[in-house]
């Protein structure tokens, strides 16, 4: 009985850090302050994320804050960079480009990716895909089969 106990203490302690690892599979965005909060955390927590999809604008934040040897990707995965912007609904509907916004997103990126953005002719109000492949590889390593 007791080895049965500790069995399961053990099979629930590595279900917990494994829970830890962060998926993103459809990620459009949002906020920065929120995803740069969030990212941070998970960095300090020293979790694991696997990119296995959509992985759009703010998102991308976490290939900036969270350690490269932490970020994996899957055959899913997809990263869209474009310019920052907010929203403004008066008198129409539509997109404020933020220059100071996008010097900032830009400065989260390594070399690998603002080598592929600038190959791509930088960033535009226009969503800009890299899908798996040896574009996203030079970036961000594929996920191992362990993760």
């Amino acid at each position: 009985m007791r080895r049965l106990g500790v069995a399961i203490a053990a099979l629930c302690v590595s279900a917990a850090s494994a829970s830890a690892d962060l998926r993103i599979t459809r990620d459009h965005g949002g906020e920065v302050e929120k995803y740069k909060a969030k990212y941070r955390q998970i960095a300090a927590r020293g979790e694991r994320v696997i990119i296995d999809g959509i992985c759009n604008s703010a998102c991308t934040l976490v290939i900036g804050i969270v350690p490269h040897n932490k970020i994996c990707v899957t055959p899913r995965a997809s990263l869209g960079f474009h310019k920052a912007y907010t929203m403004v609904n008066w008198p129409i509907k539509k997109k404020v480009i933020h220059e100071a916004g996008t010097r900032d997103l830009l400065s989260y990126y390594s070399e690998p990716v603002l080598d592929w953005i600038e190959r791509n002719g930088g960033l535009t109000p226009q969503m800009k895909t890299v899908k798996n492949g040896p574009e996203l590889w030079a970036m961000l390593h594929p996920c191992p089969e362990e993760w």
